[in-house]
């Protein structure tokens, strides 16, 4: 059997991974950098991320492999005119400039008629909100709209030809209905009323389905059947293998926590977003924007690298000193408050950086196990296995610090990569004509490193109750701007 490539396409950077179609053996990898971005405005060329797929791939040394899969970061808005021409740079996931455009939104159809049908509520991140906002602040660009893509959606027809996406990076888009699996244009309407938005969206392909052949334009693709493709946490997602009950907590620019459901979601909140995954089942996800690119912030701010502030947290008790850190630090998405801050609360004399550094880790954390209690709210089972993946899960205080503020094991699998992983784990389906998930179950790539936690309870307990009464002291003047 053919080797397989998947790739991650994601906000930083271009990583993929060359597999064994049959036992998932790790062959090769690559990677290659994007352009920096900082919120409010987010943006990239979209080029910038096919040059860095080739370069990933050369790096990586692939030559012709069987079947290729591209996972993305969801969400941004790539926009096309009639030549296949990119109008403007891409709107990522994390610009929060549309925050005026989803409130719009919510407030002309509710939160609970959002969430019916589509699983989600409006807010920045989401696609239609950067439609309604190049709609109202770039009116002559959105006159020459002709499609509307997903990162992951251009890469695939950069590679083959052919518009497509999947359904669980579709379900991102806030017009594209979970339960009714199909694209919902009467919501696009509300944005404007006279595009036949049918005509501006992709094809949505199921899990085993084709794309296209790959046309020559990388080399490694050539001649090679294109995959679906999905979303950066949908392919995660596959790699895992995620069963009833598991959780997936990604520690990435961005945070995520996520489960697979056999059933759709909507939550009226907006906490849970109810998206589908690549495998014909649904993905309820909360996501945070403040990640690991808070405790890289924080290492800069005392003068350390991301590696010496681990070092640094590890010489102060949980708890930091009783110092609290409300991480939201471009605003946040969950909960909702794109003009929300960082707070430090709890200074005092004997505050050193080594508490603000534990500190750091704690706010992160404590913000992503709200949303995995959110999870719950919903009636999402959460008391199967937890996996700690991401860039984050490196690092050992991260990884101890979720352990024990849980009071659960959690399992850092051995692989790094699982998004690309997930996207050999897709190809390697397509190409076998398998079931993702029954692919997945062969190559094991969930196996890894078990983190017990040794906190006492109670004092878990006080630290999430401190960080969950700092949070909502300020989210009244957060939400009204005062």
């Amino acid at each position: 059997m053919a080797d397989v490539l998947g790739v991650d396409s994601s906000t930083q950077a271009t990583k993929v991974e060359v597999r064994d179609a049959d036992d998932g053996t790790l062959l090769a990898s690559g990677r290659a950098p994007h352009p920096t971005v900082v919120p409010p405005k987010s943006e990239q060329e979209p080029a910038a991320w096919w040059g860095a797929l080739c370069g990933a791939a050369l790096e990586a040394g692939s030559g012709g492999c069987g079947a290729v899969s591209v996972a993305g970061q969801q969400h941004g808005l790539v926009a096309l005119d009639t030549e296949g021409v990119v109008i403007r740079p891409a709107k990522l996931w994390n610009d929060t400039e549309s925050a005026p455009q989803a409130r719009g939104l919510v407030s002309r159809l509710g939160a609970e008629r959002w969430a019916e049908a589509t699983g989600l509520v409006p807010v920045a991140s989401y696609t239609i909100t950067k439609l309604a906002w190049l709609s109202e602040n770039e009116p002559d660009n959105f006159a020459r709209l002709a499609k509307a893509l997903l990162p992951h959606d251009w890469l695939t027809w950069r590679l083959c030809g052919r518009f497509v996406t999947d359904r669980g990076d579709a379900s991102g888009t806030g017009y594209w209905s979970a339960p009714a699996n199909r694209w919902r244009p009467d919501l696009l309407e509300l944005v404007d009323d006279r595009l036949d938005w049918q005509a501006v969206l992709p094809d949505v392909l199921g899990p085993r389905d084709v794309a296209g052949e790959g046309t020559g334009s990388l080399s490694a693709a050539s001649g090679s059947i294109v995959a679906p493709g999905t979303g950066d946490n949908m392919g995660a997602a596959i790699a895992l293998g995620l069963g009833s009950g598991d959780v997936a907590i990604s520690l990435g620019t961005s945070g995520t926590v996520y489960c697979v459901s056999e059933q759709p979601t909507a939550d009226a909140t907006g906490a849970v977003a109810g998206f589908a995954d690549a495998t014909g089942r649904f993905l309820p996800l909360v996501c945070t924007l403040n990640c690991t690119k808070v405790t890289d912030w924080c290492a800069r701010m005392l003068g350390r690298r991301p590696g010496e502030l681990d070092a640094l947290a590890a010489t102060v008790p949980a708890g930091s000193g009783g110092l609290t850190m409300v991480p939201y630090l471009d605003g946040e998405r969950t909960p909702d408050l794109p003009g929300a801050s960082g707070l430090l609360h709890g200074l005092t004399t004997r505050t050193g950086v080594g508490e603000m550094a534990r500190a750091a880790y704690e706010g992160v954390v404590c913000g992503l196990l709200e949303g995995m209690d959110a999870l719950g709210r919903v009636g999402i089972p959460t008391d199967g296995r937890v996996f700690v993946i991401g860039g984050g899960a490196r690092s050992p205080v991260f990884r101890r610090v979720l352990a024990d503020l849980l009071q659960r094991p959690v399992l850092v699998p051995d692989a790094n990569e699982l998004v690309a992983a997930g996207a050999c784990v897709q190809a390697a389906a397509v190409l076998r004509g398998a079931d993702p998930v029954d692919v997945a179950r062969e190559w094991d790539l969930a196996r890894g490193t078990t983190v017990e936690p040794r906190l006492d309870e109670d004092l878990a307990s006080e630290i999430r109750v401190r960080y969950a009464g700092v949070r909502e002291s300020m989210e009244t003047a957060w939400r009204t701007g005062d």
